[in-house]
């Protein structure tokens, strides 16, 4: 392969992230890095780097007790470079596939992309970085304080606590170093609260975040793509927080022991969770199946575009439900909010799409053949892979090694996937000189 083959943008970022996964396995699988006796399995590393880098929160062995604070360092290392890397490597691309586009079709759409094609690539890495930095410090600030005050921890023990989660939330990673994630918080809207709210932030993609920044008194004003991704993640929380709300109402194991104030704080706590940060304040392995189901198709869709959120992404769903709404009206065109969405939008909306559905039903078929778990866990799994979300119903140890390799093929194909198919979609444009004949197969 030249040089320059692997210059090319959508072949340089799978192989970025890959060295860091391998880097990750490598110093994962030192005696050091594990709190017991001798190395860790080469297994165990290389599923624990690729869901840190891969900001999933999936794991095989128990963070808390299994890994040493050197250990800790490195997974939590690992998954910030991975939320950094994505979130620099989705914008930056979106821009490459943006100033790919024919300049007639850029002049069309000049008003749509101009929230970031305007800056230069250093000052949106700076932006980026800083975002970062501050919604992170400031979480862990708000943690740190909680435990120390509110649970008596020790002030190093609270604020490696806080530090770790909120790096944690704000990458969408769910790592916890809780061996039952946030359950024991289940009652503290201050633990809850400010991880949720990071998980949102983040979740929203970069785009967003900045337009927000920009433009927030003035919503007319901005662009589909923040329109779509704000108005779909507000549906997606409240859709999420009524349907778990009533599914888990009564439900022993869950909701129902709680007041009604927890009862609320736990169902909008689990309706931001599927949208790929992993982190649990209830037994998601007691959930009802109507409640597996509600998760499937949040975790399915995940968060907005060149953000540190998974699953297919808020705009690729709306956007392909406008377009079904648009043909069952009879309208010649997909629109909203007075813009016309491109044919070429929808096929790789479609495309995108149609993958997601291969991969996951590939990865749950092979579970099946492999393990003799339930339908309803296996496919739970695959979508939190893919997705990365990092929920699992508990079956996750119990995978043979070959189980695990298809999570960590689906972990890492779905973390670098989207991004890269995406923008060699949009790069991948050519007008040819001619058209065929029209033909206008039966469909349904």
């Amino acid at each position: 392969m030249q040089l320059s083959g692997i210059r090319h943008p959508t072949r340089l970022v799978p192989i970025v992230f890959l060295v860091a996964i391998l880097v990750g396995t490598l110093i994962l699988a030192l005696p050091v890095a594990r709190a017991g006796p001798g190395a860790a399995p080469l297994i165990t590393a290389l599923f624990t780097a690729t869901s840190a880098v891969a900001v999933t929160g999936l794991v095989t062995v128990d963070t808390a007790t299994y890994w040493s604070p050197f250990g800790q360092v490195v997974i939590l290392a690992l998954f910030q470079i991975g939320g950094f890397g994505i979130m620099t490597a989705a914008t930056l691309l979106g821009l490459v596939a943006g100033r790919g586009l024919r300049l007639s079709n850029r002049l069309l759409t000049q008003t749509e992309r101009s929230r970031l094609e305007t800056g230069d690539t250093v000052g949106v890495l700076k932006l980026v970085f800083a975002v970062t930095l501050i919604v992170e410090a400031v979480v862990a600030a708000i943690l740190t304080l909680r435990l120390r005050f509110g649970y008596d921890q020790s002030w190093g023990e609270a604020l490696w606590s806080g530090v770790f989660h909120a790096v944690s939330a704000f990458n969408n990673a769910g790592f916890s170093i809780y061996s039952d994630s946030l359950m024991g918080y289940q009652a503290d809207a201050l633990i809850l609260m400010p991880v949720m709210i990071a998980v949102i932030i983040t979740a929203l993609g970069f785009p967003v975040m900045q337009e927000l920044r920009m433009r927030a008194r003035s919503p007319r004003t901005w662009s589909l793509h923040s329109k779509i991704t704000v108005l779909g993640t507000i549906v997606l929380l409240l859709v999420g927080f009524i349907a778990i709300l009533l599914a888990e109402w009564g439900n022993p194991d869950t909701l129902g022991p709680m007041d009604m104030g927890g009862k609320l704080l736990n169902a909008a706590f689990h309706s931001a969770m599927p949208r790929t940060a992993g982190f649990n304040s209830l037994d998601v392995g007691s959930f009802r199946i109507e409640t597996l189901s509600i998760n499937y198709l949040l975790m399915f869709i995940g968060g907005g575009s060149a953000g540190t959120a998974g699953g297919i992404k808020v705009t690729t769903f709306f956007l392909l439900g406008i377009v079904v709404w648009s043909e069952i009206r009879g309208r010649q065109d997909a629109a909203i909010f007075g813009r016309r969405i491109g044919s070429h939008v929808e096929r790789q909306a479609l495309t995108v799409v149609l993958l997601a559905v291969a991969l996951i039903g590939i990865g749950t078929l092979i579970l099946l053949s492999i393990t003799p778990l339930p339908l309803s866990d296996v496919m739970f799994e695959t979508i939190s892979a893919f997705s990365t979300v990092g929920l699992s119903t508990g079956i996750t140890a119990d995978l043979p090694p070959a189980g695990q390799l298809v999570l960590i093929v689906l972990m890492y194909v779905g973390r670098v996937g989207t991004i890269t198919v995406a923008t060699a979609l949009a790069l991948g444009g050519k007008r040819k000189p001619y058209r065929y004949p029209e033909e206008t197969p039966i469909v349904g």
